[in-house]
């Protein structure tokens, strides 16, 4: 079965499946802040094409509001029921959407904002953008924790942009070396256990 074919197939399979629930999670949202129950942004795709991902919106909507991209610590524009989504990680559902579309995989680098692509080495940028980007990827098991290492840092962005972002490169382009059916399923595997433990 080709990679694909497996992403249509469970990522039909999972909104059909977890439709009940992404309805009460929408409704959830709507009721604990007012806004989309949407949060859409632009991240950069394979081959360096642009796309709008999918996700629960977890912060209060603020149109006009610019700052970092990146979470960092207990953020105060994450709402009540955000927090719990984020934790659970059910905001990335959505992403199944994206899946189903095409534009991402169930398993695959992360998609990163066009703010950080462009400090990519330009033999990784390539490398990494080889293939879909992915709801989870192993940077996503081992990073989990990744806003409160960040609020360590005399400077977050820098921090992330320093000592994060090398390391979830090194790990993506492992993924691209070593792509198969069997990584992506153990992958999958761990991304839910990982959940679950936690």
């Amino acid at each position: 079965m080709s990679k694909r074919l497996f992403d249509v197939l469970m990522a039909s399979l999972g909104l059909v499946v977890l439709g009940p629930l992404l309805l009460l999670i929408a409704v959830a949202v709507r009721l604990d802040s007012s806004g989309p129950v949407f949060f859409r942004q632009e991240r950069v795709g394979r081959h360096g094409r642009l796309f709008r991902i999918h996700k629960f919106r977890t912060m209060r909507h603020e149109p006009a509001a610019s700052g970092l991209q990146i979470t960092v610590g207990a953020d105060q524009r994450i709402t009540r029921v955000g927090g719990f989504l984020r934790k659970s990680k059910l905001d990335e559902l959505p992403q199944l959407i994206d899946v189903w579309l095409g534009d991402m995989s169930l398993v695959g680098p992360r998609p990163e904002v066009p703010r950080y692509v462009a400090v990519y080495p330009p033999a990784m940028r390539d490398k990494v953008l080889s293939v879909r980007p992915g709801i989870t990827d192993l940077a996503s098991i081992t990073y989990r924790d990744e806003a409160a290492v960040l609020a360590r840092a005399a400077d977050p962005e820098q921090a992330y942009i320093d000592e994060v972002l090398p390391h979830k490169l090194r790990l993506a382009a492992q993924y691209v070396d070593q792509a198969s059916l069997a990584t992506d399923i153990a992958l999958i595997v761990r991304t839910i256990w990982a959940i679950v433990r936690r």
